[in-house]
């Protein structure tokens, strides 16, 4: 077939070739699938690189809200702890600073109230005191007026009887028995008793008169309250209430004038006096006395030279002044001080009355 003879330019010409050969038709159709395919490649590839940046973006705003909320959190604790920190501080002011203002309150009111309190027990004691004065003068006003319109025998009387119930040595009495003294039985003579002594009713004994000896060391001073033991010789030992340095013994009677008989015959009347001490009991010589009815009450001074303390005092009488049967002892006191005599002021403390 004769080729053409239209020039390579003309399209008609190149529509035949086309017509005729069907590879260029392949070539050109392969082109166009091969663009649009660049096409789709390219506008896949816009769409991934948006999506990414998105994400990115999202992820970075993701973190900076993140961040922002941490600082905010950690803001917002920070003001929250001073918070509480003032909270708790004005709570604690607020609990302790009114008890603090109510004690100091306190202390300041109580102070002067504490101190006119004791001003008014001190008024109100001494004034106490000042009425019980009272009462004591008003009675000693109505004893002394009582005593001017007394008799002379009727003030006699009353001096006997305060001689008997009274203490006038107004000397510590070691030999007491309300202060813990009592009698060793072991080296003091029997008790006096006799058929005399005792009374019966249908052969039944009733009652003993005859006194113990621990009588003696005790203030009842009263007719017929005394310790008898058998003729005119015998001994009493006192354990005394505790280790005495002996100054002193004093021997007291009842008078002639209340006594049951009329005379004083069954006083004693010569006596030894031992200081006893150690176990065995050793005894030592603290002088010999006689005792004179007449003065009721007669005091001794020992010879504890040099002074020695003992717990125990023996008192030996050999004589009495003339009954054969017995002799009574009523009361026996023992003076001394517990110091040695060195360490005791050199004025009696203690004056003696007449």
């Amino acid at each position: 077939m004769p080729r053409s003879s239209r020039s390579p330019g003309d399209p008609g010409a190149l529509l035949e070739d086309v017509a005729h050969n069907p590879r260029p038709r392949r070539i050109a159709q392969r082109g166009r699938n091969t663009s649009r395919m660049a096409e789709d490649t390219s506008s896949n590839m816009t769409w991934f690189t948006c999506f990414a940046c998105s994400l990115k973006t999202q992820a970075q705003q993701f973190l900076f809200n993140t961040r922002r909320c941490k600082l905010l959190c950690q803001k917002l604790m920070e003001k929250t702890g001073i918070l509480l920190l003032c909270a708790f501080g004005f709570w604690m002011v607020s609990i302790h600073l009114p008890s603090k203002m109510k004690a100091w309150q306190d202390d300041s009111i109580n102070g002067p109230l504490q101190s006119l309190r004791l001003y008014q027990e001190k008024v109100r004691h001494h004034s106490g005191e000042i009425q019980d004065l009272r009462g004591s003068m008003n009675l000693l006003i109505a004893k002394l007026q009582e005593m001017e319109a007394m008799s002379d025998e009727q003030k006699m009387a009353q001096k006997i009887m305060k001689m008997i119930h009274g203490d006038y040595i107004e000397k510590p009495d070691f030999a007491l028995k309300s202060t813990g003294a009592s009698i060793d039985f072991e080296h003091t003579s029997a008790t006096y008793n006799q058929e005399k002594a005792h009374s019966y009713w249908n052969w039944i004994q009733l009652w003993n008169y005859a006194q113990p000896p621990d009588v003696i060391l005790e203030p009842n001073v009263t007719p017929g309250n005394c310790w008898a033991f058998e003729g005119d010789r015998g001994q009493v030992t006192i354990q005394l209430a505790q280790k005495v340095y002996l100054s002193n013994l004093t021997l007291q009677h009842i008078p002639k004038t209340i006594s049951l008989s009329g005379s004083l015959d069954t006083a004693p009347k010569d006596l030894v006096i031992y200081g006893m001490e150690g176990s065995p009991k050793e005894e030592v010589f603290l002088g010999a006395f006689q005792f004179q009815p007449e003065n009721i009450i007669q005091m001794f001074p020992l010879q504890n030279q040099p002074a020695l303390a003992f717990s125990a005092v023996k008192v030996k009488i050999s004589s009495n002044w003339g009954n054969s049967a017995f002799t009574c002892l009523y009361r026996v006191r023992v003076h001394g001080s517990v110091a040695p005599p060195r360490e005791q002021p050199h004025q009696n403390p203690y004056p003696e009355r007449d």
